[in-house]
């Protein structure tokens, strides 16, 4: 059963790729951060393009020419100051003398000193390839050699000062670069141009720092005829080994994973095709030593490898420490701030829920008197038939405010979203959320249906019999249970109180069944489970709108998506319940039923507070503003739960043109689903994690046009066709 489980876990979850996303500064789409006056361009902005590059150090130019006003920069101040000479600073360079400010350009080793250390005759790709970036620095050369020569000649004439930068420091009247020697320079705005220079990722084994050990390659010919290691699994690593083989080096690889899930797929093929490689996955270098490295393989073996030279390609870490000390935020690091608020926070949801859930009768006034002080103002409240009537018993009811505020939440912060991504799909899938939410969800169980039923509309006929099936009649509010009718846009088990009743209600055990397992089904067949999740759920309107903001605080990694699995648990325990009602229902009378039903009744209480209350309500709310909006969702909704089995069968795929991808990963870091999505894409195969909910941030937001919403063939793997809609997002 144990291997059983396992294997279920695998094929649902646990299978797709999981990679993390980097820490980088909080960074604005304008380059501002928290820290007034700071800005960031380049590659710590989040995607590595030079086009982009240069076109972020030359707005933030533009930006603080805009803010200078009349005054311009004090005494023994100037207007900018740009810490390092990468595309971006030397962009911004160009752009503030051209503009007449005072500016100084700051840096530790050499102007574009990244490009410089790339290896000899490296391409060079520009993207976005018809993008033409604002300011004066252009780059045209496809080749390391001449783009240097490019940028060197257009940066001649600048002033340069050679200084490594600390950190950036508040003074009255600006900011200050503090450098290394001690000196301060004075600015009324600073742009960090530094790139992820930060240090070179370690091995952590002895010997990494003996002489012939290095972490990037320069001219791969000067190691013809040597015995190298290279050290790694990404792109760097891959296309070092194979330069160095191509000198004439004989070359083995180390990777400690079982496949090259980062590098790009005509990298790993280029591999592949050469029999001169040894290729070594699953190994880990336990030591260097001179001639010679020791790797634990996979199997758990030790083996010696020898090596004349050693390259360990394991990239960089962002330079964090620099804006820590700065007091720039870092993206998912929590400071003791951020704990207290999201504490305080939390405690507020669990106050809000417990409110809404009618806990707080018996102490809080509010809103049971609202609808007796609405009678005592006006004498058409006191008639049930009247509109006025009808809201006065509904303001009553705590459910009310909590679904108004829920609309209002959608509708303002839709409108914001439509704004900010204003493409064709996210217009209309705002639009369609914004209205499901406020007709269905609000105005019909709370305005229309009772103020239908007061007029008489459930009296009689064949309307009597159907409101009594659907609408049983109650001792409170408004007579009749009016709020069952969320049910026809919530589906089974999202919302169970429609099926976990103590008397069966036929009208509804039809409609959930229908719903569940045949409109749904077709649907995630046909567009994906986000035609659910993300065009008509609740949970998702108020992710899509309210939550557009906190998508890229998703947690990602291995550990992340096996918790993917808490959503299996409560839909195991949704069924469970619902044989125990069924089996109370079949035998009534019974010693058996009456036992299975007192059963049902605890375990459906248990299931209200620890699932519905406290997951899908307190957590998934609390948890909001610092885990994304899309928490209950990802991990616990029974209803997306089993979605994510039909999905396995779906047509629905995100489409990739591996050819563009460069790898940035903007893709995965915008994804509030958990998805590794540039896994897929710079491989071109199509992502077919079921935890997609088709939100389109990832297609939107790739900057070289890489995505596209499609469907394939399930079972052959062939595409049949791109979606019209999302072809029309902007590259």
């Amino acid at each position: 059963m144990r291997q059983l489980l396992a294997r279920y876990a695998h094929w649902l979850h646990t299978r797709w790729p999981a990679g993390r996303v980097e820490a980088l500064p909080e960074v604005q789409p304008d380059g501002s951060t928290a820290v007034p006056g700071l800005y960031v361009a380049g590659d710590l902005s989040g995607v590595p393009l030079l086009k982009l590059a240069a076109d972020g150090g030359a707005r933030v130019a533009r930006r603080v020419h805009a803010l200078r006003g009349s005054s311009g920069a004090r005494e023994g101040q100037v207007d900018l100051a740009i810490v390092g000479a990468s595309v971006a600073g030397v962009s911004a360079a160009l752009e503030a003398r051209k503009l007449g400010l005072s500016y100084v350009l700051v840096e530790s080793s050499e102007p574009f000193s990244t490009i410089v250390n790339f290896p000899a005759r490296k391409p060079i790709f520009l993207y976005p390839t018809e993008f033409e970036p604002a300011g004066e620095l252009r780059l045209s050369a496809d080749v390391k050699e001449a783009l240097v020569d490019e940028l060197r000649e257009q940066a001649l004439g600048l002033d340069l000062r050679p200084g490594r930068a600390e950190r950036v420091e508040r003074v009255e009247g600006g900011l200050e670069v503090v450098l290394a020697d001690g000196e301060r320079v004075r600015a009324r705005a600073v742009l960090v141009a530094i790139g992820r220079s930060g240090e070179f990722r370690k091995l952590g084994a002895p010997g990494e720092e003996l002489g012939h050990v290095f972490n990037r390659l320069h001219d791969p010919a000067e190691y013809a005829g040597q015995r190298a290691l290279v050290v790694g699994g990404g792109d760097t690593a891959l296309e070092t080994a194979l330069a160095l083989a191509q000198a004439g080096a004989r070359v083995t690889l180390s990777y400690r994973g079982a496949e090259f899930a980062r590098a790009k797929p005509e990298n790993v093929a280029a591999l592949r095709a050469r029999s001169d490689i040894e290729v070594l996955l699953g190994s880990n270098v336990e030591r260097i030593d001179v001639g010679a490295a020791q790797l634990r393989e996979a199997s758990g073996a030790l083996r010696r490898v020898e090596a004349q030279v050693v390259f360990t390609m394991l990239g960089r870490a962002a330079p964090l420490e620099f804006f820590r000390r700065s007091g720039v935020p870092i993206r998912g690091e929590w400071r003791t701030s951020t704990k207290l608020s999201f504490a305080a926070f939390l405690a507020f949801c669990v106050a809000l829920y417990l409110w809404k859930a009618d806990k707080f009768k018996s102490f809080v006034g509010f809103p049971y008197n609202v609808g007796a002080a609405l009678g005592r103002t006006f004498e058409s409240a006191n008639d049930p038939a009247s509109l006025l009537g009808t809201l006065a018993i509904t303001l009553n009811e705590p459910g009310f405010y909590y679904s108004f505020a829920y609309c209002v939440c959608v509708t303002l912060f839709g409108f914001e979203r439509i704004v900010k991504r204003p493409t064709p799909y996210v217009r209309l899938q705002t639009l369609t959320l914004m209205a499901v939410q406020v007709v269905p969800l609000f105005l019909l169980p709370y305005v229309l249906l009772p103020l239908a039923g007061h007029n008489g509309l459930f009296d009689e006929g064949l309307a009597r019999s159907v409101a009594d099936e659907l609408f049983p009649a109650a001792n409170y509010g408004h007579g009749r249970e009016y709020w069952r009718s969320f049910g026809f846009i919530l589906a089974w088990p999202l919302f169970f109180w429609n099926v976990f009743t103590s008397e069966p209600l036929w009208g509804w055990l039809a409609i959930s069944l229908v719903q569940t397992f045949v409109v749904i089904p077709l649907i995630v067949w046909r567009w994906g489970k986000g035609a659910y999740c993300g065009w008509i759920c609740s949970c998702g309107a108020l992710a899509e709108t309210l939550g557009d903001r906190q998508r890229s605080k998703m947690p990602h990694g291995p550990a992340w998506n096996r918790l993917n699995l808490v959503g299996q648990v409560a839909l195991a325990l949704t069924f469970l319940i619902f044989v125990l009602r069924a089996v109370s229902w079949a035998a009534p009378e019974s010693a058996l039923g009456r036992a299975v039903a007192s059963a049902a009744g605890a375990l459906t209480a248990s299931y209200y507070y620890v699932v519905d209350l406290g997951l899908a309500g307190i957590v998934g709310v609390g948890f909001y503003f610092w885990f994304s909006g899309r928490v209950w969702c990802r991990f616990a909704c029974p209803l997306a739960a089993l979605m994510h089995v039909y999905a396995r069968f779906s047509r629905f795929r995100i489409l990739a043109d591996k050819k563009k991808c460069i790898s940035c990963n903007v893709c995965t870091s915008v994804c509030h689903q958990g998805i590794d999505v540039m896994a897929f894409a710079n491989k071109g195969q199509p992502m077919a994690d079921p935890e997609c909910v088709r939100c389109s941030a990832c297609v939107q937001m790739c900057p070289t046009g890489v995505l596209e919403f499609g469907a394939v063939d399930p079972t052959s793997g062939r595409e049949l066709g791109r979606d019209r809609l999302s072809a029309k997002l902007p590259k």
